[in-house]
């Protein structure tokens, strides 16, 4: 199982999983041309590995032995920079009457674009048979290494939008009870909408004034900031990562957004660079800790490694080495895990 940048190639199978990743998963649509140009954008942002402006890296976990993709991930480098990337801030406002002895703090909504220039680490799919030996991990966290190997080409922070609860049809239940207010359209096309990258109706039909949340249902405001059950591993991981919810949410579904300064994230900030020997034994069968990324013959690489770093190397199978690319030598970037 090997982590590798998506190629003209992968079009069809990639369009394959955005049909499988259903409702809600604006950044993997349905739409074979997009994925298309999203596919052409990611080998520029690769070839060129630009420092400053947007660019989109996206990655494919491949197995190799069956030739086929097991999953996906990727990177925005910057948003917000040519189109706003619109949310909802939480907050709140504070009202009182002295002449009634009347105190109340409300909690409110409030339309923001305040991540410009920021990182996104998006996209992340795993198909259902792969969900096994860790490889939701590896998705993961290979992002981290990748970002920590090119640190120029990111910002200062990175952020992670959450799916956010949907009922049984895979609707939103958020929606129904305030964007379609606003936007008279079903959830599934305003969703479509975004995931295609038109998102000038946000700025032009939501609302500008703060949102007071005691006039939405209770039910409706115990959701808020909450994700679907199946988001809840990838939550789980970017917590442990060290990404926190700063009050900021989906404008459709109402799911969190992470956040945290890139350097401070547990992937970048505990990876580091060791030497591969070449010619270790095959480790027995267990439970896989140590992920290797390199810069081979191949281009950006990632894989499970069976063998743990002593000081500033690591032995590496023949086999390993093959799937990074790379020879004796080597430089690796490894995450323990």
């Amino acid at each position: 199982m090997v982590l590798r940048p998506i190629n003209p190639h992968d079009l069809k199978q990639l369009h394959e999983m955005a049909i499988e990743t259903g409702p809600g998963f604006t950044s993997l649509p349905d739409n074979l041309e997009f994925l298309r140009d999203k596919i052409e954008h990611s080998c520029l942002a690769f070839e060129t590995l630009p420092e400053e402006g947007s660019a989109l890296y996206f990655f494919v976990l491949e197995d190799v032995d069956a030739g086929r993709l097991a999953g996906c991930c990727a990177i925005e480098a910057r948003i917000g920079l040519e189109t706003p990337f619109y949310n909802y801030r939480a907050g709140r406002m504070a009202h009182s009457s002295p002449q009634l002895g009347v105190h109340r703090v409300i909690k409110t909504l409030s339309l923001s674009s305040d991540h410009i220039g920021d990182a996104e680490v998006c996209s992340l799919y795993l198909r259902a048979d792969y969900r096994r030996d860790r490889l939701g991990v590896l998705l993961s966290r290979a992002r981290w290494l990748f970002m920590a190997t090119h640190r120029a080409c990111f910002p200062e922070r990175v952020f992670a939008e959450m799916r956010g609860v949907l009922d049984e049809q895979g609707s939103s239940p958020f929606w129904r009870c305030l964007g379609r207010h606003f936007l008279p359209m079903e959830f599934q096309e305003a969703d479509r909408l975004i995931g295609l990258g038109k998102k000038s109706f946000i700025g032009e039909l939501m609302p500008k004034h703060p949102i007071c949340l005691p006039l939405l249902p209770e039910e409706l405001q115990a959701g808020i900031g909450r994700v679907h059950d199946h988001t809840k591993p990838a939550l789980a991981m970017l917590n442990k990562e060290g990404l926190r919810w700063e009050g900021y949410i989906d404008l459709f579904d109402a799911g969190p957004t992470v956040e945290s300064y890139l350097d401070d994230v547990a992937g970048v900030r505990d990876s580091r660079w060791v030497r591969a020997c070449v010619g270790a034994e095959p480790a027995k069968p267990g439970r896989p800790s140590v992920l290797a990324s390199a810069s081979g013959e191949h281009g950006f690489r990632v894989c499970w490694l069976g063998q743990s770093p002593e000081d500033d190397t690591v032995s590496i199978t023949v086999d390993e080495a093959a799937a990074l690319g790379i020879e004796e030598g080597a430089w690796l970037r490894v995450l323990m895990t």
